[in-house]
């Protein structure tokens, strides 16, 4: 019996990357071994155990068998006669298929070293082709592991592996769950842009993001296409460290593949929001994501433009985003336009503005207000609007 540690805890302290979790395999031994050494069981697919002390996971080698289409289509099998070169083959990409000894010797069966050294993405073997989301994965650590020296490229023969399974069908049996989990997780990586490159360069974008895809063939100022400005937005939201929710909503913020000349047409303006919605809703995005990115591509030219708003359209735009209820969300959303709107360094004036006309709209008491009312409810809403607008005004006078 003998244990490894292997994959990404390999990978990430070759590269200098701290290493968050390690995980183990364990050649030569059977369930009832680990058993007997004090491991705890807790695999559901197949034989994973945790160890007494570290309660860090240790699995039995292990080799797959496709059985049907899609990430679940697996039979596992484990013996204490499977080798550890049977168990890396089956995994996704040469830099993840080394393992480490207890004496800290890496195997590397595959090639990992060099391919790590060149910065290259290669599959191990066609294993690969049998679970559509090593794409995803593949896809989230171009994001990651784009830092200096250079970019991790993908192998030629890794990106027709990659294309023919979109051919196939692969990815189209990915639920939403799925990807949602590798797109979110891609989002909050170093340079969020090189995932959705990867994802296009294969063809799966076209499948998981048609929305997204078409934006490459649509021209915008300054830039090759209105794709590749979207992608500067959302790598420079990555480098400022801004949440999940941002990012997210930086990326579905405008979606509309019409081409112009930077004046966007009213009814073109309003296929945003339900597009951002749609997408969403389509994803299963956690609601904080959904709603945030849903404002954002409705309101984001009004917060650009609220220096020449009236009094009454900031009071309206703020009951239009429930800022009285959830004025934590609006500064979000604030946050948000400064991120597609804001020189890097700078205040921007309109978030100081309408942060400072919400304190004032928030001052105003409703309660009080709708005390006056009681014998006419409808007029309650009204009458609070009146007060905020009248006491913004007043503020700005």
């Amino acid at each position: 019996m003998k244990t490894y540690i292997v994959g990404g805890a390999v990978r990430d302290a070759l590269l200098g990357f701290p290493v968050q979790d390690r995980d183990f395999v364990v050649v030569g031994a059977t369930p009832e071994d680990m058993l007997a050494k004090g491991f705890l069981p807790v695999g559901k697919d197949f034989p994973v155990f945790l160890h007494p002390k570290t309660h860090e996971e240790y699995a039995l080698a292990r080799t797959e068998r496709k059985t049907a289409a899609g990430y679940k289509g697996f039979v596992f099998h484990t013996d204490a006669e499977v080798t550890l070169e049977q168990d890396l083959i089956r995994r996704d990409l040469s830099i993840n298929a080394m393992a480490q000894d207890d004496d800290g010797n890496i195997i590397d069966p595959y090639g990992g070293l060099q391919d790590l050294e060149n910065r290259i993405f290669r599959h191990v073997s066609m294993a690969f082709c049998e679970d559509p989301v090593r794409i995803l994965r593949l896809a989230r650590f171009a994001a990651r592991f784009a830092t200096p020296p250079k970019d991790f490229s993908v192998a030629a023969e890794t990106t027709a592996l990659m294309q023919s399974m979109v051919t196939a069908g692969e990815v189209d049996a990915l639920v939403a769950e799925r990807v949602w989990q590798e797109i979110s997780r891609g989002l909050m990586e170093a340079r969020p842009s090189r995932m959705f490159e990867v994802l296009r360069s294969c063809g799966a974008l076209q499948r998981l993001l048609p929305e997204l895809d078409i934006l490459w063939t649509i021209p915008a100022a300054n830039h090759a296409s209105k794709a590749e400005q979207l992608m500067s937005l959302l790598d420079a939201a990555a480098q400022t460290g801004q949440p999940l929710t941002t990012r997210y909503a930086v990326l579905l913020h405008d979606l509309v593949a019409v081409k112009t000349d930077g004046q966007v047409a009213a009814a073109q303006e309003k296929q945003r929001m339900p597009l951002a919605d749609a997408i969403s809703q389509r994803l299963k995005v956690p609601a904080e994501c959904r709603d945030l990115a849903v404002m954002l591509a409705r309101e984001h030219l009004r917060i650009k433009d609220a220096g020449s708003l009236s009094a009454a359209e900031v009071i309206d735009l703020l009951g239009r985003c429930d800022a009285y209820r959830k004025p934590q969300r609006f500064h979000e959303l604030l946050n948000a336009t400064a991120c597609l709107y804001a020189q890097a360094d700078t205040a921007y004036a309109p978030q100081t503005r309408l942060s400072k006309a919400l304190e004032v709209a928030l001052q105003v008491n409703g309660g009080e207000i709708a005390s006056l009312h009681v014998d006419s409810p409808a007029q309650i809403p009204v009458a609070i609007r009146a007060a905020r607008i009248a006491a913004l005004e007043a503020k700005n006078s």
